[in-house]
């Protein structure tokens, strides 16, 4: 089987970039909780296109559960080469050790262009068989891909909303 995930970015959040928060602490288990009963239902594939926010806790909780799963895999799908460029440097260094921890790097294209990101998104959804997500019910990239998978019929867990 296999999982595409979306989620929101920071900014969208009801707590920012303020992890310590109770609710990104619950948000965090209610996503490893989700992940545990993906895994425990047999052999999964998750894609992740990395971008900060919801998609880090996403590859931090699978890559914990994964330890003890050697059926299934992360694979981090980048949109771009440069995509953590412009972050700062502790989000870069997150986000270059949790593409190092992945099964697999799969490199959509070699420099930022405008509409990568939607590209990321729909090869992740090209690729999937279900989708799971961290969703508000609003727009963005995470409202596109819940709205997209309802076009295709591909069946979609959405954690929060």
């Amino acid at each position: 089987m296999v999982w595409a995930f979306s989620g929101h970015r920071p900014h969208r959040l009801p707590w920012g970039f303020r992890e310590e928060d109770p609710r990104c602490r619950a948000l965090k288990a209610r996503l490893a909780e989700a992940l545990a009963q993906i895994l425990a239902a047999g052999p999964a594939v998750l894609l992740c296109g990395m971008a900060r926010g919801c998609d880090t806790y996403f590859a931090e909780a699978a890559l914990a559960l994964l330890a003890a799963d050697c059926r299934s895999e992360l694979w981090a799908v980048l949109p771009c080469a440069g995509q953590a460029d412009g972050w700062p440097a502790a989000d870069q260094r997150r986000y270059r050790a949790l593409c190092r921890a992945s099964s697999r790097v799969l490199l959509l294209q070699e420099a930022y262009s405008e509409g990568c990101m939607l590209r990321r998104n729909r090869w992740m959804l090209d690729h999937a068989d279900r989708l799971l997500t961290v969703y508000d019910g609003g727009g963005g990239g995470t409202g596109w891909m819940v709205r997209e998978a309802a076009r295709r019929g591909l069946p979609t867990v959405a954690l929060w909303r």
